[in-house]
């Protein structure tokens, strides 16, 4: 969920800058210090069991673009499980990345963090082989995914794989009287405590498909209401 590249300018540019930014994204700083027990309060812990899903999976990777992280929970456990990633961590809130780094501990040397927007973020590095984005595409309008995917797309290695978790709405009667109210509060909530206007789940799966990824593989939790995926670049 996330704030445009921060202008590396000084004084009245970069105090302009940042009103900006501020004023069009949704403010997630307010939620750094509550978010892991918001978290567990509304789903327990199958969101970072959702996050986590493919971590063994990931150990071979070396260079990691993690989009959204919020805290930083995943971040700290991949950078544990593989010691020779490094990963490149971008989101709208400082407070977020500052959480991020301080869960890093001793590997926070091998992770570099940029404040910004991912609506309109152009990637500066290339030659990732492994991008995350958890619970952050929920926060995102269809155009604004497309736009995502295909700015990351660009800067992906052949063969990247990218790891998506998010919550879904199952088919049947799940779906209708379980999911679709329990997101529907979600996002009320979330749009109280940040000002995240967007009100409805994306259809991600078109994006990555048009631009070269494919589905590999998927793990369900809660019915099917949250889902982590594993979609892998084919080859050009």
């Amino acid at each position: 969920m996330k704030v445009g590249e921060c202008a590396r300018s000084t004084g009245e540019d970069r105090r302009q800058v940042h009103a900006e930014v501020e004023d069009r994204c949704a403010d997630f700083d307010r939620l750094a210090g509550l978010y892991r027990w918001m978290e567990w309060l509304s789903s327990g812990p199958f969101l970072q069991w959702c996050r986590c899903a493919w971590i063994e999976r990931m150990r071979e990777n070396r260079r990691a673009l993690v989009l959204g992280d919020g805290d930083g929970r995943f971040t700290a456990r991949l950078l544990r499980a593989n010691a020779q990633i490094r990963v490149d961590a971008v989101d709208a809130s400082p407070a977020m990345l500052r959480a991020l780094m301080r869960r890093a501990e001793t590997e926070a040397s091998r992770v570099k963090t940029q404040v910004a927007d991912l609506r309109d973020w152009m990637p500066a590095l290339a030659g990732y082989d492994l991008i995350v984005t958890h619970f952050l595409l929920d926060c995102l309008t269809e155009r604004e995914v497309r736009r995502l995917v295909r700015a990351v797309r660009g800067v992906a290695a052949d063969g990247a794989i990218w790891v998506v978790s998010e919550f879904a709405i199952p088919r049947g009667w799940l779906g209708r009287i379980v999911a679709t109210p329990v997101v529907a509060t979600l996002y009320r909530a979330f749009g109280w405590l940040s000002g995240l206007r967007v009100q409805r789940l994306p259809d991600y799966a078109a994006a990555f498909r048009e631009n070269g990824f494919a589905l590999e593989d998927t793990r369900t939790w809660l019915g099917g209401m949250l889902a982590s995926e594993v979609w892998k670049l084919r080859n050009q």
